[in-house]
């Protein structure tokens, strides 16, 4: 039987080059990475034949292509470069998802004080996102919010907008 648990990983490896560039220059980007960074540094220089010290050198730019063309991706690293992903590139997105649901937040992030989201909204509220923003996008965030917490999200699991983009499996 195939495991079809849903992890950082297996969201970076159906990403598109373009959502894992972006989510790279992200992931280089934020300075609290650093320890990440080193650790995604050793992996590059693992796979493509450098010396680490040559790829902690290379501008964002490079580094980023360098990650986002890795197939395989650690957890860590992976979960890291799709948080950072979302709060730099997808804070529009995250804030019209909250709004549907009605959920107080705070450009994107959802307040300590706004309490859990309604499981009958979900579907209405990933609708309404699918129809302002692509579907891979969409999908994304959605199966992030699926990995990061499974019971508060779960009633997602069926909303085509989930399934159109998601890993196999799911």
């Amino acid at each position: 039987m195939t495991d079809t648990t849903l992890t950082p990983a297996r969201l970076w490896k159906h990403m598109t080059l373009d959502q894992r560039t972006r989510a790279a220059r992200a992931f280089w980007a934020d300075p609290d990475a650093t320890d990440d960074q080193v650790q995604a540094a050793f992996l590059i220089a693992q796979q493509k034949k450098f010396r680490p010290k040559t790829v902690i050198g290379l501008d964002v730019d490079r580094k980023a292509k360098h990650l986002a063309t890795l197939g395989s991706m650690p957890e860590q690293i992976a979960a890291r470069a799709l948080i950072v992903y979302h709060l730099a590139e997808q804070r529009p997105m995250m804030g019209a998802f909250l709004d549907a649901l009605g959920i107080a937040h705070e450009n994107g992030l959802i307040r300590e004080d706004a309490g859990t989201p309604d499981p009958a909204k979900m579907a209405a509220a990933a609708a309404a996102i699918g129809r302002e923003y692509p579907a891979h996008d969409v999908a994304l965030y959605l199966n992030t919010l699926l990995w990061q917490d499974p019971a508060a999200w779960g009633p997602l699991q069926g909303v085509p907008e989930v399934i159109s983009a998601a890993p196999p499996g799911r």
